[in-house]
Formats: structure tokens, C-alpha cells, sequence
């Protein structure tokens, strides 16, 4: 295993591959309240939408086959471009060599896809939109602070913009948002702490999801020993009353969708070593029901590559009330997407893999919500949120 640890590590000075065509990048953005109902408020629970976080990604061929049906993705890699789990692993080889520090911080943005139909045009805004901030030390007594900000609502790809601008561009989205219209505006907020002493904490550190830095630091590396303790457990219930095929169908997604966030809140809310966050997203990649879709661009236009879960079927009814617009059922997928040169996390995507309900006009590949890290890792001082916006 040395010799093959030693072949990546000279793999990636080797460099990246070329980047696929700007038309590759998936713009869209978005956050499904229905799935993310407990949102994440600016403090301890780095990704606390259920068990963990997800990234996206697009397919290296024009078709990516999702639980036996064609999901059209990005246009084909270049030519001379590794496999898709090749790349995957390529990139967990790279994280080997992340540096550590003292103080582990994260910066992410959630959002969420909303459809307008204006008069003139429909056309798909990103809402519910916030980024939050934090850092904690390895040691306890070195400190943690939290912070948050809500950002502008607005048009999610140029596309959008055009139609948006058609529309008289308006300042303000009213939109039907679970059970209820809401009005997203174009405004953002200034930060905004939480915890003692303008959001920092002096007191704490030592602690990530609820255990001691040390269990994290402490953990095996091997692939199949981080599997067993983070990704077996496959759900029983969503299968609960179907015919014996279709519950396999589903109970293989919700599982693979399980073990995509609770790596992902490992990955970004851990101090785990670099070679645990290499082992765990080669146990990740090695799962079943968890296929490598090949390059991608985050909500931010990152270009990474991804590993996504099987199709899951969504199905909005008028029980809350909601316009008819609103109603139907649709296809989709949780998609996990990593930086290929550095290994690093990048985002997790809801993304559409068959349009229908809300999203009908919208195209397979439309990330329906998202939860992106804008940047995370060590660093020997305490950091600070930025201030500029990320877009």
C-alpha cells in the first residue's frame, strides 16, 4: 500500500487536466425547504441538515445513467481525461497534503432555487439565501466564534438575468415557499454574531459535532475501517409498503443520499487529518449506489469533480395550499463535489434529474438548493468573516 500511497502522491504533481467549456458550469442555485426544514442557524452545527452535506456534479458524457434512466449532464471531458472515479480518488489523493494548523474554520453559503413566472418570461432566482461563518480551536480554551449574514436574492445565470431584466427588474421575489408566499429582496445583511463576546467564544474549542478534537484526530485511515463507522447505516423506512423492486430502488438512494451528507459534515465540519479525509472520501467513492459523474462547476462556478447518489422522486400535492404551478412530480438526485486540485469539499447540490412539479420548465442538471463552502480549512490564526460578498 506504501508503493501505491507514493504513486498517487507523484500522480498529483503530474497537474489538472483541462477545465471542460464554460458551458459545462451549472449556475443554478437553490435550497429545498421541504428537505432542509431544521436550517441551519449560524452556530455549532456546521452542516445540520439532517446527517450531513452534500457537492455536485455533471456527467462526462452527455448521458449518466441514474437508476436505469438517462440524466443528460455536461458536455463531454476533453479528450485524455481520467475516468470519473479515477478523478475522485486523484483528488483524495491531493487532500493527503493539506497542511494542519490551530484553529479549523468554515465559510458556506446556503441558497435555494424559486421559479418567477412574470408576464414577460419565466426565469429561476436563488432565495433563502445566507452564508455563515465560523471557527474553532483544536485545543480547548483556544476559542470558537460563529457569524452569519443573509445575502441578495437574484437570477441565477445569465440566462435568467436577461429574463429578469425583461421583466422591469424587479428588486424584490415573491415566492410560494412550503406553505406560504414569502418576498425575497435584493439586499444583503451585515454580519452578525452568535455566542458571548461578539460571537466570540474564549472558553471554547477542543469540540466538533459533539466530540473531542482528539477522537477526530485519533481515527483509522483506511478506507474500509471509516466506512464502517460512518456509512453503514442504511435507512429501512422510505421503502416501507412498496413492491419489493421499487423499495430496493429507493431504500439504495435514501442510503446512498445518507452516507453523502455524513461525509460531507465530517469533511467539513472535522478536524479529521488529511489522510482520513483522504481515506473517508475514498469510502465514500467505493460505496454502492454512489457513482462518479465526472467534472462539474459549484453554485460558485468552481470547477470540481463529483459522486452523486441514485434518483429519488419528489412529489409537491396542493395539501399546504400551494398554486398549481407549484404542484407535480419531479426527479432527483444528491450530489457531492470536490476540488480537483486540492481535494477539498466544494459543495452539496439537490440537483433536478427529471423536470417536472415546480420544475418543469426547468433542464436535468438545475440545482434545486445547495449548501457551498466558500472556504474552509487550518490556519495558525484566528480568522476573520470576510467582508467583500461571494458574488
Amino acid at each position: 500500500m506504501k508503493e501505491i500511497d507514493e504513486l498517487n502522491k507523484v500522480r498529483v504533481l503530474l497537474g489538472t487536466p483541462p477545465a471542460p467549456s464554460p458551458e459545462a458550469s451549472a449556475k443554478a442555485f437553490g435550497k429545498l425547504e421541504e428537505e432542509m426544514s431544521g436550517r441551519v442557524r449560524v452556530g455549532r452545527r456546521w452542516f445540520g441538515l439532517g446527517a450531513g452535506l452534500v457537492a455536485a456534479g455533471a456527467a462526462a458524457a452527455v448521458a449518466i445513467a441514474v437508476t436505469g434512466q438517462g440524466t443528460p449532464g455536461s458536455p463531454e471531458s476533453p479528450a485524455g481525461v481520467e475516468m470519473p472515479r479515477d478523478a475522485v480518488l486523484a483528488a483524495a489523493a491531493k487532500v493527503e497534503l493539506t497542511p494542519t494548523g490551530k484553529y479549523w474554520y468554515t465559510d458556506r453559503l446556503d441558497g435555494q432555487s424559486y421559479i418567477i413566472r412574470a408576464k414577460t418570461g419565466t426565469y429561476a432566482i436563488v432565495g433563502a439565501a445566507s452564508e455563515s461563518f465560523s471557527w474553532t480551536g483544536l485545543k480547548k480554551g483556544t476559542g470558537e466564534a460563529y457569524y452569519g449574514r443573509d445575502l441578495p436574492a437574484r437570477p441565477l445565470t445569465a440566462q435568467d438575468e436577461a429574463a429578469w431584466k425583461k421583466a422591469g427588474s424587479p428588486s424584490s421575489f415573491r415566492v410560494w415557499s412550503n406553505d406560504h408566499y414569502y418576498t425575497y429582496t435584493a439586499k444583503a445583511t451585515q454580519w452578525r454574531s452568535d455566542g458571548p463576546e461578539v460571537g466570540i467564544d474564549p472558553d471554547g474549542g477542543g469540540e466538533f459535532l459533539g466530540k473531542p478534537a482528539a477522537e477526530w484526530q485519533n481515527l483509522p485511515t483506511d478506507p474500509g475501517k471509516l466506512a464502517k463507522m460512518f456509512l453503514n447505516e442504511a435507512e429501512t423506512r422510505p421503502g416501507m409498503g412498496l413492491p419489493e423492486k421499487s423499495a430496493r430502488k429507493v431504500l439504495a438512494s435514501q442510503s446512498a443520499s445518507a452516507q453523502i451528507w455524513r461525509a460531507s459534515s465530517i469533511l467539513g465540519g472535522t478536524p479529521v487529518s488529511p489522510k482520513v479525509r483522504a481515506g473517508l472520501m475514498r469510502a465514500l467513492a467505493a460505496q454502492p449506489g454512489i457513482d462518479a459523474i465526472g467534472r462539474t462547476a459549484d453554485p460558485l462556478g468552481r470547477q470540481g469533480v463529483a459522486l452523486a447518489s441514485g434518483e429519488r422522486t419528489a412529489t409537491i400535492t396542493g395539501e399546504y395550499g400551494g398554486p398549481k404551478a407549484e404542484r407535480g412530480t419531479y426527479g432527483h438526485r444528491q450530489v457531492i463535489v470536490f476540488d480537483e486540485r486540492t481535494g477539498a469539499l466544494l459543495s452539496v447540490q439537490d440537483q433536478l434529474t427529471k423536470p417536472g412539479g415546480p420544475y418543469a420548465e426547468m433542464k436535468p442538471g438545475f440545482i434545486i438548493n445547495y449548501v457551498a463552502v466558500r472556504s474552509s480549512g487550518w490556519t495558525d490564526a484566528k480568522p476573520k468573516p470576510p467582508a467583500e460578498l461571494p458574488f
